[in-house]
């Protein structure tokens, strides 16, 4: 498909980098649209693209040695992902799937160190998505380890607020297809324990559930959750 450059020049990412340089930036590149549920990659595939997410929601799962299934990032449009030649690596090291229709751009995994040689900007990025990833691997490792699971819940739902949500109505709407499997799946806990948390929550008037959708209503009680503390 086409690449619309006013579509890229209005991500965060691009909106210092001159016209000369993104054009040359997107000669290399090819624009695809993932359909929800299809993956862009999967986890132990030889990598050889990096990738650009330009408009969707993508969810990066790995397969642990035991096999059960985690999410491991959610990324959103202006991120950079499948970079793994920047993690010494040649293989990627989860699945990304679309979890609603996405477009991303891709690139040869051996233009990476042209990429950041020559856009200061986009390495400092990538640097940053790495550094962040990290950050939130060992918060919620940290979690899993000493918190219990309403606890653990609490932290995600108001990440994925905090990082894709919307105000809509009386609420905070994260804007991208989310399911009960998928909170479990980010927090290393069931499938019925989620269900019975956001039911209870429910209750309380904390949030709106649906068929893979979720309203934050009161942001403030679920942070007092997080944080620890009780009704």
């Amino acid at each position: 498909m086409k690449i619309d450059r006013t579509v890229v020049r209005s991500l965060l990412l691009f909106d210092r980098i001159s016209d000369a340089d993104l054009d040359r930036l997107l000669t290399h590149a090819t624009a695809r649209r993932v359909t929800a549920g299809d993956a862009v990659f999967e986890q132990g595939q030889v990598a050889e693209n990096f990738f650009l997410l330009v408009h969707g929601r993508l969810k990066v799962t790995q397969v642990t040695q035991d096999g059960q299934q985690i999410i491991v990032r959610i990324v959103h449009p202006g991120d950079l992902f499948g970079f793994a030649k920047a993690l010494q690596r040649l293989d990627y090291p989860g699945t990304a799937k679309a979890a609603a229709e996405s477009i991303i751009l891709c690139w040869p995994t051996d233009l990476w160190p042209q990429f950041v040689e020559q856009n200061p900007r986009l390495a400092v990025s990538a640097m940053q998505t790495i550094g962040q990833r990290l950050e939130e691997a060992h918060t919620r490792i940290r979690e899993m380890s000493t918190q219990e699971v309403e606890r653990r819940v609490a932290h995600a739902v108001l990440r994925l607020s905090q990082q894709a949500g919307r105000q809509e109505g009386h609420g905070i709407r994260i804007d991208f297809p989310i399911t009960k499997q998928d909170i479990a799946e980010m927090t290393g806990t069931t499938l019925h324990t989620v269900s019975r948390i956001l039911t209870s929550w429910e209750e309380r008037g904390l949030v709106e559930g649906g068929r893979q959708k979720l309203l934050v209503i009161d942001s403030s009680g679920l942070r007092s959750l997080a944080e620890g503390a009780r009704d």
